[in-house]
């Protein structure tokens, strides 16, 4: 398995734990004064044909015990993971920012 991949035998679904990020971690970036830690989480899908499908989730790096992170929509929709995780990469800060504005 890829470093920083989940391990495929966990069974996450679009109810994710809100304390913790399951997916791959693509970068960190400022926004608003604070350090954002960007993950890319995968969604499962019900067969193997269908589209990878993708969320961000912004993780503060001073996060508080009563904060969780915030998640988009599933935004990225690819024909796999390795050019999903493309797509997220080449997502740049102001791309970051904007939809970090959007998801809160």
């Amino acid at each position: 398995m890829p470093p920083g991949r989940s391990d495929p035998s966990d069974n996450s679904s679009d109810d994710v734990s809100p304390s913790m990020s399951m997916g791959m971690h693509i970068t960190t970036f400022t926004h608003e004064g604070r350090f954002w830690d960007v993950h890319l989480e995968f969604v499962e899908e019900a067969q193997d044909l269908d589209p990878c499908r993708a969320r961000l989730c912004y993780i503060p790096t001073d996060q508080a015990d009563h904060e969780d992170p915030v998640r988009t929509a599933v935004i990225i929709i690819e024909p796999s993971r390795d050019e999903a995780l493309q797509a997220a990469g080449a997502l740049d800060r102001h791309h970051l920012a904007a939809l970090l504005r959007s998801a809160i």
